[in-house]
């Protein structure tokens, strides 16, 4: 047991769409490109949909499944 090596995993950072967030709110305040403030902030829209997509359709998966297990 002294050999055993532990992994310690981090999951963390910025994701694609704080990344690209990131990006076009640089180059909106830099004044390259004229966007409105909706298209700038669309990639953070877009990510927190998704994620509420999914957990909708985890939790209604999860009502089915105890439904018919009853």
């Amino acid at each position: 047991m002294e050999n055993e090596k532990k992994i310690n995993v981090n999951r963390g950072g910025i994701g694609l769409g704080g990344l690209v967030f990131i990006i076009f709110l640089i180059l909106k305040l830099t004044g390259v490109v004229s966007w409105s403030w909706l298209i700038v902030c669309l990639p953070l829209i877009i990510s927190a949909g998704l994620t509420l997509l999914l957990t909708l359709l985890v939790f209604i998966i999860a009502i089915i499944v105890a439904a018919v297990n009853d």
